[in-house]
């Protein structure tokens, strides 16, 4: 399931940020800037306790950049993988070190490609792809990432990666530059396919210019520039670009516990539920366990009903909710 986030945002709005709040926010980033100066001025101008993001986008690209803050840090892969949705330019005649135009200039080439040329080279390009990641990315081989090795000069063997572009629309043409919006799975690279739609053209390629407009479920129209990070007040920025946790959850299926379920949940304890359409099995962060007011307490799995017979569960068979993680408001301690 997939809900609408247009107004999910409003109901973290009220008042003054609260220094717990936790959810996410989404940002405009700005070209210039790293996705970590981002997250650091979003903890340093809400005053939140805890930031990363979802997805880095490189220094030279903007758009849409997902912060994560406060307990939502704990759960980022719940919203990692989504497809996204690009817009960018390609430069056709140049070959950089970094795949687009940041990079050192490896290689120029002539160009005397016409429109119908790079319109039928990119149909190559949607689908399921093998892609090798370019050397400057945040990728980790042996412990280190890909970039700091491409700094000291070293380039390593980066095994292909299955990806999938699902879409690409040309934009416009003006060669040797044209631009283009594509949709692709997370993990894609658009500058490796830049670079690699002009080696098969046969004139080299590197990416001018690259804008995130979505990563769903979440969209740019709903995002607040960093610049206005600083301007507006916190209660006004978490209101218009805020998604706060309960919202944020609305992916996963949900179950509800009653008092006693929530109290053993807060020791850390399975406790047995109705699970209604929630999966069993799927994994430890499949299904949001709430209190009866929906407020979401903690993120588990489903196990069946040890005590039920048989090696299947039943039709209105209840399951057991095993907590994996726990918000810190559900916690409870001593001695239950």
């Amino acid at each position: 399931m997939k809900p609408a986030f247009a107004d999910a945002g409003a109901a973290g709005g009220a008042g003054a940020a609260p220094a717990g709040w936790s959810g996410l926010l989404l940002v405009d980033k700005p070209a210039g800037v790293t996705s970590h100066d981002v997250v650091d001025d979003v903890r340093r101008r809400l005053r939140v306790r805890g930031a990363g993001h979802l997805g880095t986008l490189d220094p030279g690209a903007s758009g849409l950049l997902v912060v994560v803050t406060g307990a939502a840090t704990r759960c980022a892969a719940v919203w990692q993988g989504g497809e996204k949705t690009y817009e960018a330019t390609v430069r056709f005649g140049v070959t950089t070190t970094t795949q687009d135009l940041q990079g050192e200039v490896i290689e120029r080439r002539g160009s005397s490609l016409d429109e119908a040329q790079v319109r039928e080279a990119s149909r190559a390009f949607v689908g399921v792809l093998a892609q090798v990641p370019p050397m400057i990315s945040a990728l980790k081989v042996g412990g280190e990432r890909l970039y700091e090795l491409a700094r000291r000069g070293q380039v390593v063997e980066r095994a292909p990666r299955r990806i999938e572009v699902r879409s690409w629309e040309w934009l416009s043409f003006d060669l040797p530059e044209a631009s283009f919006r594509v949709r692709c799975s997370s993990g894609t690279y658009v500058r490796t396919l830049a670079h690699d739609l002009g080696e098969r053209l046969g004139t080299g390629g590197a990416l001018k210019s690259l804008r995130r407009l979505r990563s769903e479920p979440f969209g740019l129209e709903r995002a607040i520039p960093l610049c206005e990070l600083g301007v507006v007040p916190a209660e006004e920025a978490l209101a218009r670009a805020g998604v706060p946790l309960d919202a944020a959850l609305a992916v996963l299926p949900s179950v509800t516990l009653d008092g006693s379920a929530a109290a053993e949940l807060g020791f850390g304890r399975g406790a047995l539920v109705e699970p209604g359409g929630a999966p069993l099995r799927a994994g430890p962060r499949s299904v949001v366990l709430r209190d009866a007011a929906g407020r979401a307490l903690a993120l588990g799995e489903l196990e069946p009903d040890p005590a039920a017979p048989g090696p299947a569960p039943r039709a209105g068979a209840r399951a057991l909710a095993c907590p994996h993680v726990v918000f810190p408001w559900a916690v409870r301690r001593g001695r239950p």
